[in-house]
């Protein structure tokens, strides 16, 4: 399983109704999709599939996230939404 991205990268939606969204990713199905997840509309219950060639990177890996998924531990959506949101802020402010 050679994927260019890795559980707790943050994603960013380049195609569909969701194009622009940022998502993280909870999951590795196989070479060709992830599962990804904004703790909001796609919980990480219920995490929406994408095709790998459908999102870029963003560029930022949330280690904490990748570990507590590495390890089995419960990720809350409240941790994805406060992740992202943080992200976009420290975007706005460069």
């Amino acid at each position: 399983m050679s994927s260019r991205f890795e559980l707790g990268d943050l994603v960013i939606s380049t195609a569909g109704r969701d194009e622009g969204k940022y998502y993280l990713v909870v999951k590795i199905v196989d070479e060709d999709y992830i599962q990804v997840s904004d703790g909001d509309k796609k919980r990480i219950e219920n995490p929406k599939r994408k095709n790998i060639k459908h999102v870029r990177p963003a560029g930022y890996h949330f280690e904490e996230i990748s570990i507590w998924l590495l390890e089995g531990k419960r990720v809350r959506n409240e941790d994805i939404k406060k992740a992202i949101k943080d992200y976009q802020k420290n975007e706005e402010a460069k």
